[in-house]
């Protein structure tokens, strides 16, 4: 079965891969349907205000009021609680319970009953009835007017209805919008019916048990993952912590078993950064700037660090490279550069020393500072201002050094390598620029993403990096051959941030869609040109979606109401076998030609030389060899490969058409090339005049052939019902039947006796 936003139920047949019956009934699309585990039922739901339940038919033999191709019919319709669309339907694991879940917070969950009980709720339903019916009747008495009495049949078996299955049983209603929801697949709680799990739009998981009285809520994950997007993430020292910061709350995890340790409320963290093992500096978007203390999970101090929002924390690196304690600088939306110093400071004479901080220079900018790098010895900073512009400094004197400008739009983040050599910037105008940190030369621009990058790093000691952006995916780059080695997919939405390991063996990366994925380098060689190939290939069948110029209309043209569009896409298999096609219509072109010739000169000269035929078509004359190729084609890719042949070569290949009707084989095959033809260029057709006479032949001729295949399937059918009633008489009276086989449907040719 499936469902469509066509409105539409299908059954098909997997054998024969064939539509068996199309269901209609509802008014709008349909979001879901489920079968229940016995196969009784199919319930389906839209945006209607009710569910459509259909009846499945279990056997051929099963009753007389079923049409012969049916196997589904419709049984009833059950109001709904809520006026929303169906986002889901599920039946549990012994098919007693089904759910509806609607795009909205609540849930309908209601009793399917047994055959049982069934009946015996029809047959009160029917005495509630036949009470109702007496009491009007006695009033009617007594008013002298008649009342027609129910039927006696309706009274001893009454007819089940749906409502005497399906009765709603508990509405679920969630604290917030549900995505998702399932029953258990595993046995309920002794006292329970079923347990239901739901996924909900903040990020959270919550399981209900569903018993006879109410729908209780048993547990739920709240704690382990961010309610939002995650805006940065770091490593510290020794790769042994991570944290991430989103719109409300601070995380640290373990990297490398991804347990959440701490979860610490705070502001909206656009950065961050630790302090050795045990402190934690978060720059929000209010401007201020939050340290944590990781061991207790507390917030100890926030400080009203700048007027804008803070978009980079870097640390201060010693001379030998390593992060030490010499301070951090943090970039704001306020033009400033602040640089600030670690001290330790005893509220009290109780109280441990705590971590806090004090501004020691201010480097001010004519516009918002977007990013900040500092080299790995300490003697330069980059700043990324708004303009597009990169700055960079001298670290002691604060001098300008350098004036970086290319980019069409601002740049969101940069990095430098370990040795000092390079400098990278990532941008809103999806490039990467590859700059020298000596004269400031752009060694090569590159156009990285198809949306803006987020954000790059080096890998450290090596000039490789690692690059993010809003298409979803991370990028791996040579920066000194300016290639790109891997492209890392996984996300679902745009990819913020990202942090690497210090011995490179890992990066971490956050994203829109509220997850913190790690990858992590493995054993296996990277072969450069294959993944060239795989790229190359990738973008070939990207280019064949969004293609448009071979289609049955043009891009207005909607199909009507029912019908359907094209099976399949253009794929590389289908551009192929357009080729294909092509390649042999102009062979045998030229092999006509040949035989002209050699025609002529036989004409001409008594003694001309024999003919010699072109290996390629391997003895068959040029109408068989173009008919192979064809039928050799997959059928799923035929539709497409002729959609690819132009005019010429469309007029070409019909004119093969008629010798070819007259192969009993290929008259299907000649029937689905023809009709594609005629839908694809049915304007230049009926223009040209040379083809008119052409497709009158193939009018009567065609024709003719196809009402041959038709009486020929319906006497199979007709022999086969035979069969079918007379089976056992037929066995009994001939020892042999010879059945002959007609091979253009498949069907027996049965002779009758």
């Amino acid at each position: 079965m499936s469902c469509s936003k066509d409105k539409f139920i299908r059954v098909w047949d997997l054998e024969t891969q064939h539509c068996l019956q199309i269901v209609g009934g509802h008014r709008s699309e349909i979001w879901s349907m489920d079968v229940d585990p016995s196969e009784r039922f199919l319930v389906s739901g839209s945006a209607d205000p009710e569910l459509q339940v259909f009846r499945i038919r279990q056997s051929v033999e099963e009753g007389e009021d079923w049409s012969k191709w049916d196997v589904l019919k419709l049984f009833g319709e059950i109001p709904r609680q809520s006026k929303e669309r169906v986002a889901n339907v599920r039946f549990n694991r012994d098919g007693s319970l089904v759910v509806c879940q609607v795009a909205g917070k609540t849930a309908d969950i209601y009793r399917v009953l047994d055959e049982t009980e069934a009946a015996r709720k029809a047959k009160r339903r029917v005495s509630r009835k036949k009470e109702k019916a007496s009491a009007k009747s006695m009033i009617a008495e007594e008013n002298g007017t008649i009342i027609d009495p129910l039927p006696v049949q309706n009274l001893q078996n009454p007819t089940v209805i749906v409502t005497d299955v399906f009765k709603l049983f508990q509405v679920l209603r969630a604290s917030k919008k549900i995505c998702s929801i399932t029953f258990s697949p595993s046995n309920p709680p002794r006292g329970c019916l079923a347990t239901l799990s739901l996924s909900l739009n903040n990020n959270m998981l919550e399981t209900y048990s569903v018993d006879k009285e109410k729908v209780s809520k048993m547990y739920s994950v709240e704690m382990h993952g961010h309610r939002s997007d995650i805006r940065s993430v770091s490593l510290n020292s020794e790769d042994n912590l991570l944290m991430s910061t989103s719109h409300n709350a601070v995380k640290i995890w373990n990297p490398s078993t991804g347990e959440c340790l701490r979860t610490i409320d705070s502001g909206y963290g656009l950065s961050s950064a630790f302090v050795g093992n045990r402190y934690a500096l978060v720059g929000t978007k209010s401007g201020t700037l939050e340290i944590m203390d990781i061991a207790s999970g507390s917030l100890t101090e926030a400080i009203e660090a700048h007027a804008g929002s803070i978009r980079s924390i870097v640390p201060i690196p010693d001379e030998d490279g390593t992060v030490g304690a010499r301070g951090f600088v943090t970039g704001s939306a306020d033009h400033d550069v602040k640089f600030w110093e670690y001290q330790l400071v005893q509220k009290s004479d109780n109280d441990s020393k705590q971590l806090t901080v004090t501004n020691v220079r201010t480097l001010k900018m004519t516009e918002d500072v977007l990013a900040v790098s500092i080299s790995p010895e300490g003697k330069h900073i980059a700043v990324a201002l708004l303009d597009c512009h990169v700055k960079v400094f001298h670290m002691d004197t604060l001098k300008p050094s350098l004036n970086l400008y290319g980019h069409k739009l601002p740049v969101l983040c940069m990095d430098i390598s370990s040795d000092g050599a390079l400098l990278v910037t990532g941008s809103a105008d999806k490039n990467l620029k590859i700059w020298g940190m000596d004269f400031g030369d752009c060694h090569r621009s590159i156009f990285a993403h198809s949306d803006s990058v987020m954000d790059v790093k080096f890998v450290y000691r090596t000039h490789y990096m690692f690059s993010v952006g809003k298409d979803r995916t991370m990028k791996y780059w040579d920066a000194d051959k300016f290639e790109l080695l891997l492209t890392l997919e996984g996300h679902h939405a745009e990819v913020w941030c990202l942090t690497l390991s210090s011995r490179g063996d890992f990066v971490v990366t956050g994203s829109h869609d509220r997850s913190i994925r790690r990858w992590d380098r493995t054993e296996e060689q990277l072969f450069i040109e294959e993944e060239k190939e795989k790229r190359l290939e990738e973008t070939f069948e990207a280019d064949l979606e969004n293609d448009n110029d071979y289609r049955y209309g043009q891009k207005d043209d909607a199909p009507d109401e029912g019908s359907v569009g094209v099976p399949g896409r253009k794929t590389k298999e289908t551009v192929t076998s357009a080729d294909a096609i092509m390649d042999a219509l102009d062979t045998a072109e030229e092999e006509l030609k040949r035989i002209n010739q050699h025609k002529m000169e036989e004409q001409i000269t008594a003694k001309a030389a024999k003919f010699q035929p072109n290996v390629i078509m391997q003895g068959h004359s040029p109408s068989d060899y173009v008919l192979n190729v064809v039928s050799s084609i997959r059928p799923n890719d035929l539709e497409q490969a002729l959609l690819a042949l132009p005019f010429s070569d469309a007029l070409k290949l019909m004119s093969y058409l008629k010798e070819w009707s007259l192969v009993p084989s290929k008259v299907e095959l000649v029937c689905r090339v023809c009709l594609v033809l005629l839908q694809t260029h049915h304007n230049q057709l009926t223009a040209t005049p040379a083809a008119r006479s052409l497709l009158t032949e193939l009018k009567d001729i065609l024709y003719c052939r196809v009402k041959e295949c038709k009486d020929t399937i319906g006497f199979n059918l007709a022999a086969m019902d035979h069969i079918k009633v007379r089976g056992p008489f037929f066995s009994l009276k001939f020892e042999l039947l010879d059945i002959l086989v007609t091979s253009s449907a498949d069907v027996c040719y049965v002779p009758m006796f």
